[in-house]
């Protein structure tokens, strides 16, 4: 018999909050986390919003000496991995911590560490760049601090497979689990590439919505009148653990770890496959990894972008995999509200699945004011609905065309 995986642990820190609580409040109230770039002075740019972390105090919660070897991306991700650690309980000592492992994905990593150090090289020369450049830049910095701070000393990795990073960081987290090469995983991505190197890339791609005169607006998932994404930063993690490991230890179960289906496009390296067929195939393998069949599915928290092609794109693929449910099911995108953090959607989504499964509430797509002919789903517009789903599917999609599909699902003993 296959080894059951659920969640006992939840950490985010978001657009819209410093940990779960503010940013489930803030998504039931339909708030966005919109808001003209603070970091950098963005007025030559053609899009001059992004949703920003707010209030982040990383001295605070680090201290000053520690903070300022982390890159931003890294401080996201040990805040968010420290609160699902607190929330799950979990003790790491001696007595497990060679079973305790870790995988914290980034799309991007330590980018803004590596723009600012060049510019030091360029004015200063190289004497003055920073003996931590190097440890703050690379992409698996996040999971080796976590595991330094932890002491867990089980498997550890970062993965990268652009805005699919943190689902498939979480499904690679499960299926260690289940072949029994740890009792517990850290898993999530974090992203933190609010940067003006970044901005101007996806701008030239008119990948970005521009809409700047009203950026609470900007993002519009399978709207008619999407004109395209809106950056955003923070991260997403959870405590996994074995069925018999929390059970032993008297954890309290949050849901359970159903499906993961993975694929690529093999069609082109920023935009999906036409009619979803990539996508489809990793929503298929999840519903098969996990034993379902689409009429089991109650609803799917969509990768949903607000780009022209993603959105027509995923709903494509939703009706291949779900034939007439496809009209049944209610289908959201939470980036209304967050934006789109890249790496560290697809681990925030995750977050919101597992706080589905236990509030009985749906979190709305809003901005929904045109509907498109051709995303003609029920995409729960502008206002939560409330719901008690048994299985819930979360959808990434990534440049690169890496698919990555979870089916998380109410626990039952």
């Amino acid at each position: 018999m296959r080894t059951r995986v659920v969640i006992t642990g939840l950490g985010c820190v978001s657009p819209l909050g410093l940990n779960v609580k503010e940013t489930w409040d803030a998504l039931l109230a339909g708030k966005s986390g919109a808001g003209p770039i603070t970091r950098f002075d963005a007025s030559q740019f053609k899009t001059k919003f992004a949703a920003e972390v707010k209030g982040f105090d990383p001295v605070a919660l680090f201290g000053t000496r520690e903070a300022r070897k982390m890159d931003r991306f890294t401080q996201f991700a040990i805040a968010s991995a420290e609160e699902a650690l607190a929330q799950a309980d979990l003790k790491i000592d001696e007595s497990n911590r060679d079973r305790v492992g870790t995988v914290i994905g980034t799309g991007i990593g330590g980018i803004a560490t590596i723009i600012d150090n060049y510019e030091i090289l360029r004015e200063r020369g190289p004497e003055r760049v920073s003996p931590f450049l190097i440890p703050m830049m690379i992409s698996d910095s996040a999971a080796g601090i976590l595991a330094i701070r932890t002491g867990a000393r089980g498997p550890n990795m970062a993965l990268a497979t652009a805005c699919a990073t943190g689902t498939n960081a979480i499904g690679e987290a499960a299926a260690m689990i289940r072949r029994g090469a740890a009792d517990v995983m850290l898993a999530g991505s974090s992203e933190a590439a609010v940067i003006p190197l970044t901005i101007a890339g996806l701008n030239v791609m008119t990948a970005m919505s521009t809409r700047n005169d009203a950026p609470e607006k900007a993002s519009r998932p399978f709207d008619k009148n999407r004109d395209g994404f809106m950056m955003g930063e923070g991260a997403g993690m959870l405590v996994l653990e074995s069925l018999e490991f929390a059970q032993k230890r008297g954890a309290k179960i949050l849901c359970e770890f159903t499906g993961y289906g993975t694929s690529d496009d093999a069609y082109h390296i920023s935009a999906p496959a036409e009619n979803g067929a990539g996508a489809a195939l990793s929503m298929q393998r999840a519903l098969d990894d996990a034993g379902l069949k689409a009429a089991d599915i109650d609803y799917i928290n969509a990768h949903g972008t607000s780009t022209q092609l993603n959105d027509k794109s995923e709903t494509a693929a939703i009706k291949t995999v779900f034939g007439e449910q496809a009209y049944k099911v209610p289908v959201s995108s939470t980036k209304s509200m967050t934006g789109h953090l890249m790496g560290a959607s697809g681990s925030l989504e995750a977050v919101f699945c597992a706080k589905i499964l236990n509030e009985h509430i749906l979190p709305a797509t809003i901005n929904y004011e045109t509907p498109d002919p051709e995303c003609d789903l029920d995409y729960i517009p502008n206002k939560p609905r409330k719901a008690a789903p048994k299985h819930i599917m979360s959808n990434s999609f990534g440049f690169g065309g890496h698919n990555a599909v979870l089916i998380l699902s109410r626990f039952e003993p």
